[in-house]
């Protein structure tokens, strides 16, 4: 191997063969962290967001941050400017902040990542999910008011990050499907939260970055604006999307990172061994050729059980027998 696992993962991101599969064995990536955004653990159970939003974990969502249901930050979509206050940073010392997390940041051997754009998410850590959808509907402009206000601040932090930091990827993420359909039509998504998007892509192609899409659930709709976006990777990719359409139609112009079936029984520990290598295989088989693929199989659950090592040991050692090397064995570098 020649290239670092941070060459490799952008030679993939720029839609080429990459010398091997990426995954998560070689890790390829590290994250700038950021407290002014959107939280995404609340490892002491209760999280306080710089927007005044209370987020809360718990040891079965794994310190996951979400917020509180019981508690409305805006509970009146006409007057939210009553209600959201954009924090004040301006006596912050950006580089200072930045400069503390240098030692976590291997920029030889990973890309430097910054995150954000996650309008949806903001909308309903503010509004929750119900008031978010009926505000689409009933009161759009002072949804679209209120968003590109945040925006605003969303972006200076982007901004702040650029120049601090010289990250590589801008990596968005906004949560808008449940397991099996989006919460709102393509239509809306062109509508709402789109053009707020579209800024941070547009701020981060001007800096150089590549930009890749965290989306869960089936947000199928959504990939080809993502496509002419420019986005170039979209994980977890789980298999309620039509993942083989997806590389059929659109090839390696959206990476597929991850698309293992990791909530049914491919995921849990008693999955039969044989089974498990078979779809292993075909999953491989389905998603790697041409490029745009990096490999996520694992197993969930209580990663000390007997039984979950033994086949997260299956899948590693898959990985390196099959996977690492496919392009090379079928000469499609």
């Amino acid at each position: 191997m020649t290239l670092t696992p941070k060459e490799n993962y952008l030679r993939m991101l720029n839609r080429e063969i990459p010398e091997y599969v990426p995954s998560n064995y070689d890790p390829y990536r590290n994250m700038v962290s950021e407290e002014l955004l959107t939280p995404q653990s609340a490892p002491e159970g209760i999280y306080i967001s710089s927007f005044g939003v209370e987020y809360v974990g718990c040891e079965s969502m794994n310190m996951g941050a979400m917020p509180n249901p019981n508690k409305i930050l805006c509970p009146d979509i006409t007057q939210w400017d009553r209600y959201i206050i954009k924090p004040d940073v301006s006596d912050r010392d950006w580089e200072g902040y930045y400069k503390a997390q240098e030692g976590n940041w291997d920029r030889e051997n990973r890309v430097l990542t910054v995150g954000g754009a996650d309008y949806w998410l903001t909308a309903v850590s503010f509004l929750g999910m119900q008031n978010t959808v009926l505000a689409m509907y009933e009161e759009p402009q002072a949804l679209k008011d209120m968003l590109e206000y945040v925006s605003e601040f969303y972006i200076e932090v982007l901004k702040q990050q650029i120049y601090y930091t010289h990250p590589d990827i801008l990596s968005m993420m906004d949560d808008d499907a449940s397991y099996l359909n989006p919460f709102f039509s393509l239509e809306m998504y062109r509508e709402f939260f789109k053009p707020l998007q579209q800024k941070h892509i547009d701020i981060a192609h001007e800096n150089g970055m590549l930009v890749t899409r965290h989306d869960c659930g089936r947000c199928e709709p959504f990939v080809g604006d993502w496509i002419e976006m420019d986005v170039r990777a979209w994980g977890p990719a789980q298999i309620t999307n039509d993942l083989k359409g997806i590389k059929a139609k659109y090839g390696n112009m959206i990476a597929i990172d991850g698309g293992w079936d990791s909530q049914g029984e491919l995921g849990r520990g008693d999955v039969p061994i044989p089974k498990l290598r078979d779809a292993l295989a075909e999953y491989v088989d389905t998603l790697a050729p041409g490029g745009g693929f990096v490999f996520g199989a694992h197993l969930g659950g209580n990663r000390k059980d007997p039984a979950v090592m033994e086949r997260n040991q299956i899948i590693r050692d898959f990985y390196e027998d099959y996977v690492r090397n496919y392009y090379r064995d079928r000469q499609e570098a």
